[in-house]
């Protein structure tokens, strides 16, 4: 029989591991909520919202060649339409749908290029009020002697740079700059039919090249949303900066244009074919070059050639997909992505089989429909506090913070091959214009097999290097936020 003191010490015991056991849950709950917190980002909702007052970044670059980088709509630029010429958020993101189709139609093992090179680039429609996509980005650079500065719209994903020429013979659209007009340049020169050069546009603009009757090569080039360029091949003095001037620049010198392109007065290529900037500029860049894009539209950024004076250890390199072999893109190769610390459950055949390309110009990452699903799923439930609301156009996650101070946003990460992590925070995860409906900035393709697309919001601010003689692209933290 049990003495007194012995069901009082029995009591003790019995409470003590009670006690104990909610201790260690309390604990375990605890540190599920710590990593949570971990895992995500609270910023202000305002935050999230574009400003329109340029901010200029205020981190000084390296000692290479920079070009200020500006959103071509954003407060910063020169360029910017007036409000009610803007484009709307929808019109942006139809833009960017139709630079996604493009691309998945050159990237396409049935397609290729062939379908483009046989249109005839003299008689290609134009879409009325068309422009490249109003999601990219400018830079300013001098042509010709005199100098003339031209704002220019950069793109990883094209390999041709032009910009339109007076007179315009057939049709020039309105650019916020003055025209340039090679007349007045003394270092214009035309390129003749029979140069390699002008064989050398087949494959950078996707056309085969025109011949007139004076013998000078003609170009013509088309967008994926039928904006396209038609003029004289010529060549002419470029410069980046005063210590940075190269002369006989290959470029479309536009005759006929048509498509808004924002105001811009043409386009930079910087893919991977011979007639880029990247490979023209060779010899003294290394085919090395990056950019910071601004993080918010109200902000600047950088386009920068040469390698970096940083220390390599601050950039991640991935190698090159094999998947771009052949093309202009550059491709990576995915292999996971995280949703608040977690790697979500997605096979690795399902990135293996549509490959990765990561491009300046879209706006909105594009992913299989199995990895979208699988994101927005875990999306969703992270945010599952926050009142969802109507779908914007293609993206089909938004939520109404009209009664939010703050947000707390789940870190989404990508995994590419090599072991290289990039962490997305609140303003690489949501496309927003205003506070009712602010968006996952994610998207699915119509099918597994088409190629996904890193595209630009989550490239927003961090250094992205793209190293061609080495055959690499790095993440490094922001340099221009």
């Amino acid at each position: 029989m049990a003495t007194p003191i012995s069901s009082f010490l029995g009591f003790l015991l019995l409470s003590t591991l009670v006690f104990l056991c909610s201790l260690k849950k309390l604990e375990g709950r605890e540190t599920i909520e710590s990593n949570q917190l971990y895992h995500s980002h609270t910023v202000k909702v305002i935050s999230l919202l574009p400003s329109t007052i340029c901010s200029p970044s205020t981190k000084d670059t390296d000692k290479r060649t920079s070009l200020t980088v500006v959103h071509k709509h954003g407060p910063c630029s020169q360029i910017k339409q007036d409000k009610a010429k803007a484009p709307t958020l929808d019109e942006i993101l139809q833009e960017d749908q139709s630079r996604v189709n493009s691309i998945h139609s050159r990237m396409s093992k049935k397609l290729g290029f062939d379908d483009l090179r046989e249109s005839e680039a003299s008689t290609l429609p134009a879409k009325s009020g068309s422009t490249l996509g109003s999601g990219n980005y400018v830079v300013t650079v001098g042509l010709g002697t005199p100098k003339k500065d031209l704002t220019l719209i950069f793109d990883t994903g094209s390999d041709f740079t032009w910009t339109q020429c007076k007179p315009c013979a057939k049709s020039c659209y309105q650019q916020k700059e003055s025209i340039f007009d090679p007349s007045q340049s003394s270092t214009y020169t035309n390129i003749s039919c029979s140069s390699t050069s002008c064989s050398q546009l087949s494959s950078s603009t996707g056309n085969i090249p025109g011949c007139t009757s004076s013998s000078t090569c003609v170009y013509g080039i088309q967008y994926g949303d039928s904006s396209f360029s038609v003029g004289f091949f010529g060549k002419e003095k470029l410069t980046l900066t005063s210590n940075d001037v190269f002369n006989n620049f290959l470029f479309g010198c536009g005759q006929n244009n048509q498509g808004l392109f924002g105001g811009s007065a043409g386009l930079i290529g910087l893919g991977r074919d011979p007639l880029s900037l990247v490979q023209q500029t060779a010899a003294k860049y290394g085919r090395v070059f990056s950019y910071c894009l601004p993080l918010t539209s109200s902000s600047t950024g950088s386009l920068t050639f040469g390698k970096s004076a940083r220390p390599s250890s601050a950039i991640k390199f991935t190698p090159f997909s094999k998947v771009t072999e052949g093309t202009s893109f550059y491709g990576l190769d995915t292999v996971g992505i995280s949703v608040a610390g977690r790697k979500l459950s997605i096979a690795a055949s399902v990135f293996s089989n549509s490959g990765t390309i990561i491009d300046s110009g879209t706006v909105i990452t594009r992913l299989p429909p199995t990895a979208y699903s699988a994101l927005k799923t875990a999306f969703r439930q992270a945010m599952k506090n926050y009142p969802l609301t109507t779908p914007l156009s293609l993206l089909d996650t938004c939520y109404d913070l009209t009664q939010y101070e703050t947000v707390t946003v789940p870190k989404i990460g990508f995994s590419f091959n090599g072991g290289v992590y990039v962490d997305l925070d609140a303003s690489r995860t949501l496309f927003a214009t205003k506070i009712e409906q602010i968006c996952l900035a994610f998207a699915a393709n119509s099918d597994d097999d088409s190629v996904a697309i890193f595209g630009n919001v989550q490239q927003r601010g961090l250094e992205v290097v793209y190293d061609l003689a080495g055959g690499k692209i790095g993440f490094g933290p922001p340099s221009c936020s």
